[in-house]
């Protein structure tokens, strides 16, 4: 049996986020998880890091149930106006309704150059994927790299790769119960730079694609909604 280590929220899809002693999980993840997205107005497309990097050096918090973007000069904001003049793009952030689905896009090519295909997430959230709201890895899993790379939402103790025998269980932490039925596939975001120190590594997603099948962490659904903390038991109960 192993442990829980960290809590990870990521308020807005693609930006910075904030660590938690203890979390509430409603039906679609951690609640606040992805909970707003900054859409671009021109196409409708929920914006992430794949088409604008400069997502990764601004950070987020839930303040009373609202969200507060932390911008690269320091500055705190929700204010539509200064997202788009920090993007240089007619933007806004929204929050997520119950049946509120994001647009994504992913580029096919290498080079991020061309192919660019588009896909709805799960309802409810600005998760891109409806069969990932949560997400889960062992510490060391992630070896020397900063984790903030991944924005994966629950880090435990055990080996490494610890979290592979997790795939395909249902998994209990404290009250919450989550059927664990997708590993976690990598794109080239995690070798991007971030702010204090993390610098551009493309060796990330090589040692992920060449010893890890470019998976690193599982997702899921959520079973049992409920409540976990930093120390609760992580626990197999079974097929999902």
């Amino acid at each position: 049996m192993t442990n829980l280590r960290e809590i990870w929220r990521f308020p807005v899809k693609s930006v910075g986020g904030e660590t938690l002693d203890e979390a509430t999980v409603g039906p679609v993840g951690i609640e606040g998880d992805r909970g707003w997205g900054i859409i671009n107005l021109e196409t409708g497309l929920t914006l992430t890091a794949r088409r604008e990097p400069r997502l990764l050096f601004a950070s987020a918090k839930v303040v009373e149930g609202s969200v507060v973007l932390t911008l690269p000069d320091g500055s705190e904001t929700d204010d539509d106006a200064a997202l788009s003049s920090w993007l240089e793009a007619d933007v806004a952030l929204r929050k997520a309704g119950p049946d509120d689905q994001g647009t994504f896009e992913i580029s096919l090519a290498e080079d991020e150059q061309s192919d660019w295909v588009k896909w709805q997430g799960g309802a409810g959230s600005f998760h891109d994927s409806g069969n990932r709201r949560l997400t889960l890895v062992a510490e060391a899993s992630l070896r020397d790299w900063d984790r903030r790379r991944f924005r994966l939402n629950l880090i435990t103790d055990g080996a490494i790769g610890a979290e592979r025998d997790l795939h395909e269980k249902r998994v209990q932490i404290g009250d919450c119960v989550i059927d664990m039925i997708k590993n976690v596939d990598r794109c080239v975001v995690v070798t991007r730079p971030q702010p204090n120190g993390v610098e551009r590594d493309l060796s990330v997603l090589k040692t992920v694609n060449n010893e890890l099948d470019g998976n690193l962490g599982v997702g899921g659904t959520i079973d049992t909604p409920g409540k976990l903390a930093v120390g609760d038991p992580v626990s197999a109960l079974g097929k999902s």
